[in-house]
C-alpha cells in the first residue's frame, strides 16, 4: 500500500509546483534531510516546560500586541490625557476615588454614541488606554497589571462591554470599509485601526476578568461568574459572543474583509470560548461529575497529573549519529568493556528480571547484535547503516535514580473487546457463540476463565458508550423513550449556534492554520494573514527589515498557538458533551484535510521551530511601556531571549498532536491515513523533542499505525516500540505490535466514514431539527377532547354549511358492511 501511495498528492498540502517535492512522503534526499533535523539532538536537554491552559498573564497580554503596533501605545495615552485634563484638572487618574472614576467612565460611555467616526475612535482609545492600565502614571509593570486589572473591572461594571459589541456589529457590517479594503492592492495596519482598538479592549476584559487571583473581593467573584454567564448565553443577537467572532473568521477567509486583524480575533475567540466552557482542569472535573451521574465506575487516574509526572525520554537515534557509532565501535573494536541493558528511553530504568544482566563480552553475546537495532533508522536510512551500532558505555552507578515500579496507566478494557475475546475462545473450544452474552463460561477450560476475570477487572465503560447507547434507544423506540431533555450547558448553546455553519467555521480556521504554518510556501491567491502586522511604510534600513521579519513570525506562531488551542476546546468539550457533537466537528476537519495539514506542520525541523527566538523581549508589553527603550541592534535581535524553548510554540506542537489523536483514536479507516501519508518517519523526527507530553502523543499516533507498517519497520525500531510499552496505556487483548488482524480488516474509508455520517445526521436531526417529529405525533382519541378543540373555519363557511352537509354527508350512501371488512 505504501509503495503505491508514494507520490500521491493532497490537494490541500501541494501549495505550488515546486513545493511538490516537499511532499509528506520521505523526501529522496531522506538521508540529508534527516540529517539537518537531527543535529544536536544527542545533546538536546530536557525541557522544563508545564502545559496548562495558557501561558503567564503577562506573556498572554504582550501577544495581543504586535511590534509595529509600538507607536500606538503614546497614541491611546495622548487621547486620554487630553481628555481627562479636560473633565478633572490637576489631578491624576489614580488619585480620583471610586466614586470619580465611575463618573468619568460614564461620561466616556455617553461620547461613544456620537455620529461622528473620529471622536468616537478618540474615546475608544481613552477606554483602550484605562484597560491598559494609565501606565505613564506607574513605575513598575506590576503597577501597570494592577490597575489595569481594577480599571477592567470598573468598565465592565458601568457596561462598557456591551457598549463596545454594539460598535463592533457595526464595523462587521461596514460594507464601505470591507469594499474599500477588497480593490486596494495592499492593506496595512491603518486599514483596520477602529477594529484592532475594540477588540484589544474586549480583549483585555475577557482576558483580565478570566484569570483569578488570590486577592479578589466577593465582588469581582460575582462579576466574574456574571461575565462568564453572559459571554456564554444567546444574549447578543440571540447567539453567544462566539458566534459574531466565527462569523468574523468566515467572513475574512471568503475574501470579503480582508482587512479584519486575524490575529486579535482569534485569540478574543479562544479566549471567550476557553472562559465560557473552561480549560482542561474544569473538564476533567466536569468529565468525574458525568460519571458519577450515570452511575459507572470512577476514573482509574487523573490523566493530567499522570503526564505531569511523566519524564522526557532521549531521542532515537537518526542515521548520522549511527554512523558515527558505527565508526567509534570500528576504533574501539580491540577493547573489550561490559555492557549494560540499553534504556535511553525507558521510562523507569527498571531491569528486565527475565534476563540476565551480568556483564558480557561483546562477541560473546550474541543478543547485543540483535538489541542494536535499537538504534533506529528510517526505512530510506536502511541503505546507509551497514551494521548495527554498539550499545552505548557503561554509565556510572550513580547516574541511576530509583523509581516507583509499574506503568504509568492503568490497563483498560472495552466491553466489546470482552466479545471478542470470548466469541473466538467460545468458537474454539465449543464451537458456537451466545451473542453478546459475556457472563456465561460454560465449557470453556479454566485459564479462559481467569481470562476473562481479569479482562473484567479492568472493564472500562467511557460516557461516549452510554450515549451511544441511549442515542440507539432513541432512534430505535421514540414513542416509548420520550423527548429527550437537554441540559442548557454553555458547550450545548455554542453547538446549536454553531451547527448550521459548522463546516465553514472549520475550513476557515484551517485555512488560516494552513497559511501559518511555517512549511507553507507563499502564493498570490492566498489569504493574507499579515494585515494587521504591517506597517504603512515598508521598512528602508537592514535593522526594520529584521524587526518587521521577527513581528510576522511571531505574528504567525501566535495565530497557531491560538487556533490549536480552540479545536482542541472544541473537540474536548463537546465530546463531553454529547459523543455525536464531537464527531461532527472531527468528520468535518477530516473531510477538510485536517490530518495531512498537521502532518504538513510536523514536516520540518522540529527542534528548530521549538527553540524559535521570535519575540523581543523590550518590546514586550507591558515592558515597553514602563522602562525606557533601549537602543535595537543587529545582534541583540538576532541574540534573542534566553529561553531554552518557545513556550507558544511548544503548546501548539502539543495541542496539534492531541487533536490529530483525537481524530484518529477508534477509526480504523483515520488510521490507514496517517499510514498512507507516510506519518511515521515525521513522527519519529519529532519524538527529539525531550518533553514528556509531547512524546507520549506521538507515540500514541505511532502505536495506533504499527501494525501497519510492516516487520521490518517494527524490527528496524525497536527503541520506539520499547517507549510506546512503557509510556502509553495499555489495552489488554489489543496486539498492535503485531498486526494479526491486517487481512481481515480491509481499508474501505468510504463505508466507515458514510456509517458514521448517518449516525449523526439522524442524532442532529432528532435533536435539533423541530420540524421532523410529525409523524410521531400522538393521536388523540378522546371524543370529548376532539369536539372540544376550537376549529378555525373561513368566514363564507355558514353560508354554504347546509349546501356541504347535503352534498357530503346526507347524500352519501355509508356501506357498512364494506367497512366492517376492511377493518
Amino acid at each position: 500500500m505504501q509503495q503505491q501511495t508514494d507520490d500521491m498528492e493532497v490537494p490541500l498540502l501541494n501549495d505550488s509546483n515546486s513545493n511538490r517535492q516537499k511532499s509528506l512522503a520521505p523526501e529522496r534526499d531522506g538521508f540529508s534531510h534527516q540529517q539537518k533535523g537531527s543535529e544536536g539532538s544527542m545533546e538536546s536537554p530536557n525541557l522544563e516546560f508545564e502545559y496548562g491552559d495558557t501561558d503567564n498573564f503577562t506573556a498572554e497580554l504582550s501577544e495581543l500586541y504586535s511590534y509595529t503596533e509600538e507607536p500606538e501605545f503614546s497614541l491611546n495615552r495622548d487621547y486620554f490625557e487630553e481628555d481627562f485634563k479636560n473633565h478633572v484638572k490637576g489631578r491624576r487618574w489614580m488619585e480620583l476615588s471610586l466614586e470619580e472614576q465611575r463618573v468619568y467612565v460614564m461620561r466616556l460611555l455617553d461620547a461613544l454614541e456620537v455620529t461622528d467616526r473620529d471622536k468616537r475612535l478618540k474615546v475608544a482609545r481613552a477606554i483602550l488606554y484605562l484597560a491598559q492600565g494609565v501606565f505613564d502614571e506607574c513605575d513598575t509593570e506590576a503597577d501597570v497589571l494592577y490597575w489595569s486589572r481594577h480599571n477592567v473591572f470598573l468598565l465592565y461594571d458601568m457596561g462598557i462591554f456591551t457598549a463596545l459589541l454594539e460598535l463592533l456589529s457595526m464595523e462587521i457590517d461596514n460594507n464601505q470599509a470591507c469594499s474599500s479594503a477588497v480593490r486596494k492592492p495592499a492593506i496595512s495596519l491603518a486599514d483596520s485601526t477602529e477594529l484592532r482598538v475594540l477588540l484589544s479592549i474586549m480583549y483585555l476584559m475577557v482576558e483580565t476578568i478570566r484569570v483569578e487571583t488570590e486577592g479578589d473581593s466577593p465582588e469581582r467573584k460575582a462579576a466574574r461568574e456574571a461575565f462568564k454567564t453572559e459571554l456564554g448565553s444567546p444574549l447578543y443577537n440571540g447567539e453567544p459572543f462566539a458566534l459574531l467572532l466565527f462569523t468574523m473568521v468566515t467572513k475574512f477567509c471568503s475574501m470579503n474583509a480582508p482587512h479584519f486583524p486575524m490575529k486579535k480575533v482569534l485569540l478574543l475567540l479562544w479566549k471567550t470560548i476557553l472562559f465560557t466552557l473552561g480549560g482542561f482542569e474544569e473538564l476533567q472535573e466536569m468529565k468525574v461529575r458525568m460519571r458519577e451521574q450515570l452511575n459507572l465506575s470512577p476514573l482509574p487516574e487523573d490523566s493530567i497529573k499522570v503526564v505531569r509526572q511523566m519524564r522526557a525520554a532521549s531521542p532515537p537515534a537518526s542515521a548520522m549519529e549511527l554512523i558515527e557509532q558505527q565508526q567509534q565501535q570500528k576504533r574501539g573494536r580491540r577493547s573489550r568493556r561490559p555492557l549494560v541493558k540499553q534504556d535511553s528511553l525507558d521510562t523507569y530504568n527498571e531491569r528486565d528480571p527475565f534476563k540476565n544482566d551480568d556483564a558480557r563480552d561483546e562477541e560473546d553475546d550474541p543478543e547485543d547484535v540483535d538489541s542494536g537495532i535499537e538504534g533506529e533508522v528510517d526505512p530510506l536510512d536502511r541503505d546507509v547503516i551497514i551494521q548495527p551500532p554498539p550499545p552505548p558505555p557503561l554509565r556510572p552507578p550513580t547516574e541511576r535514580v530509583s523509581f516507583p515500579r509499574g506503568l504509568p496507566w492503568a490497563p483498560k478494557v472495552r466491553e466489546k473487546d470482552i466479545e471478542h475475546f470470548l466469541e473466538t475462545s467460545r468458537n474454539k473450544f465449543i464451537g458456537f457463540t451466545l451473542g453478546n452474552d459475556i457472563d456465561t463460561l460454560v465449557g470453556l477450560p479454566r485459564p479462559i476463565h481467569e481470562s476473562v476475570k481479569t479482562l473484567k477487572q479492568h472493564k472500562y465503560v467511557s460516557i461516549a458508550e452510554v450515549q451511544i447507547k441511549r442515542e440507539e434507544e432513541l432512534q430505535q423506540c421514540p414513542m416509548t423513550m420520550g423527548e429527550e431533555e437537554v441540559e442548557e450547558t454553555p458547550a450545548e448553546i455554542l453547538y446549536l449556534g454553531m451547527l448550521p455553519s459548522l463546516s465553514q467555521y472549520v475550513i476557515a480556521l484551517l485555512k488560516l492554520l494552513l497559511a501559518a504554518a511555517p512549511t507553507s510556501k507563499a502564493k498570490t491567491d492566498s489569504i493574507n494573514i499579515l494585515a494587521d502586522v504591517l506597517p504603512e511604510e515598508m521598512p528602508i534600513t537592514v535593522l526594520q527589515s529584521m524587526k518587521l521579519g521577527i513581528d510576522v513570525n511571531r505574528h504567525k506562531e501566535i495565530i497557531v498557538k491560538a487556533i490549536s488551542a480552540l479545536l482542541l476546546l472544541l473537540l474536548k468539550h463537546f465530546k463531553l458533551n454529547h459523543i455525536y457533537q464531537f464527531e461532527y466537528v472531527a468528520q468535518h476537519l477530516v473531510f477538510a484535510n485536517c490530518i495531512p495539514l498537521i502532518l504538513k506542520f510536523f514536516n520540518q525541523n522540529i527542534m528548530s521551530y521549538i527553540s524559535a527566538k521570535n519575540s523581543i523581549c523590550a518590546l514586550d508589553f507591558p515592558h515597553c511601556v514602563v522602562h525606557e527603550m533601549p537602543e535595537l541592534t543587529a545582534e541583540s535581535l538576532e541574540a534573542g531571549d534566553s529561553n531554552q524553548f518557545c513556550w507558544r510554540n511548544l503548546f501548539s506542537c502539543i495541542n496539534l498532536l492531541r487533536i490529530l489523536n483525537k481524530i484518529t483514536k477508534w477509526k480504523h479507516s483515520r488510521t490507514m491515513m496517517l499510514v498512507v501519508f507516510k506519518s511515521a518517519p515525521i513522527l519519529k523526527r519529532a519524538l527529539k523533542v525531550k518533553q514528556a507530553m509531547m512524546q507520549l502523543y506521538v507515540l500514541k499516533l505511532l502505536k495506533i499505525q504499527t501494525k501497519y507498517l510492516g516487520r521490518q519497520w517494527r524490527k528496524s525500531n525497536m527503541k520506539t516500540m520499547s517507549a510506546i510499552y512503557q509510556k502509553v496505556r495499555h489495552r489488554l487483548n489489543d496486539d498492535w505490535a503485531y498486526g494479526n488482524d491486517i487481512d481481515a480488516r480491509p481499508w474501505d474509508f468510504q463505508a466507515e466514514e458514510c456509517a458514521l455520517r448517518e449516525c449523526i445526521e439522524k442524532f442532529n436531526t432528532r435533536r435539533y431539527d423541530k420540524n421532523q417529529n410529525s409523524d410521531f405525533t400522538p393521536v388523540d382519541n378522546c371524543l370529548q377532547s376532539v369536539l372540544g378543540q376550537r376549529v378555525d373555519l373561513p368566514e363564507d363557511f355558514h353560508y354554504s354549511y347546509e349546501m356541504w352537509l347535503e352534498r357530503e354527508v346526507f347524500s352519501q350512501p355509508i356501506q357498512w358492511e364494506g367497512l366492517l371488512q376492511a377493518q
